[in-house]
């Protein structure tokens, strides 16, 4: 078992608390990613989990060893880099199985072995190529090889894939995931891009200044955040968040813009939130009080922006229903049935009982 475990852990530097009484448990198996915004906290994580950086207080757990103050090397655990760290001197056959010639596992064994996971990898054909000569998603390929073949408990993977460019990205992280699904080993992944965290993940931890704002299966998470901060950053393009009134099925901004909604909380302030996705434009009189400001075309689907009596709203809609919309048109607007978010405006806290 590698089920990894964080308890009350703290890290601090002076006064200042970069990671908050953090209480965290990784199922065995599991591809669990840390996700959020520059500073929040993720990296430093899993840096601690991989004895790069010491912790505070709290302890750590991998299986059922206190792996709190160990050394890195003897953690069990084999780390992806951003960077891929290859020796450049060497072969791809030669930069895999580099981890188990240095703990003196004899030459042929080691590459024997290193051709085996190259197999797994897609890279058998290049197992004598040097670095210099492999593109960026196989230089990255190599790099999880050699993390392959040391067959840790845990796999730490630290935003691997930010130096390759978008194809490649989607490419390797589909790779990625079939590889920790089909090895079955518990691996830990952070990364900035909400869009990687929810394509990647069995189990999704969005963090914030160093504490855990929401957990859970990624689906649950983007359909029931927990407050405005995880609405707002889970989700492309962002939930449309709205401080307003609602009154008996009608939810009004302070501009006086009216948007109808399911009734599913108490009347009076608070904050709707509304997936792009979920709000539907359609075509208006000339004098409506929405007016489209841009569309941004992508194929099959646009981005339209709203101007709502001076508030922007986000739209994205079907090319096949955008007949009789254009930059300039008066629209109306209404809310999906049963799409709407509810949140407290002061806490910013995700109201219970509402229709979604």
């Amino acid at each position: 078992m590698a089920t990894v475990r964080f308890s009350g852990v703290t890290k601090a530097y002076g006064s200042t608390s970069v990671v908050s009484d953090l209480d965290l448990e990784l199922p065995d198996g599991s591809l669990s990613v840390l996700v959020g915004p520059s500073g929040c906290g993720k990296s430093t994580t899993l840096r601690m989990l991989a004895g790069l950086e010491t912790v505070t207080s709290g302890t750590i757990t991998i299986g059922d060893r206190d792996v709190t103050h160990l050394q890195p090397r003897d953690r069990d655990i084999a780390m992806v880099f951003q960077n891929y760290a290859l020796y450049p001197h060497l072969t791809v056959a030669e930069n895999i199985a580099f981890p188990l010639r240095a703990n003196k596992t004899p030459r042929r064994e080691a590459l024997a072995r290193a051709a085996t996971v190259a197999e797994s990898l897609g890279l058998s054909a290049l197992l004598g190529r040097k670095p210099k000569d492999l593109s960026g998603g196989q230089q990255q390929r190599v790099a999880i090889g050699r993390a392959i073949i040391r067959e840790p408990s845990v796999f730490l993977f630290d935003e691997p894939l930010s130096n390759l460019d978008a194809k490649l990205r989607v490419e390797t992280r589909t790779e990625l995931a079939q590889i920790q699904r089909r090895l079955g080993i518990t691996s830990v992944y952070v990364t900035h891009d909400q869009e990687e965290a929810m394509t990647l993940s069995d189990r999704m931890i969005v963090m914030r200044d160093g504490k855990i704002a929401q957990q859970g299966a990624p689906q649950d998470v983007y359909a029931r955040p927990a407050d405005t901060f995880v609405a707002a950053f889970v989700g492309s393009p962002k939930m449309n968040l709205l401080e307003g009134t609602l009154t008996g099925g009608t939810f009004t901004l302070a501009n006086g813009f009216a948007l109808p909604i399911d009734e599913g909380a108490t009347d009076g302030p608070l904050t709707l939130g509304v997936r792009p996705d979920d709000l539907l434009p359609t075509v208006g009189a000339a004098d409506a009080p929405a007016r489209v400001a841009l569309i941004e075309h992508l194929g099959p689907r646009a981005i339209v922006t709203v101007d709502a009596r001076g508030t922007e709203l986000t739209s994205v809609v079907d090319t096949a229903r955008l007949s009789g919309i254009s930059e300039g048109t008066g629209v109306e607007l209404a809310v999906r049935q049963g799409a709407t978010h509810l949140f407290d405006t002061t806490t910013g806290r995700r109201i219970a009982g509402e229709t979604r």
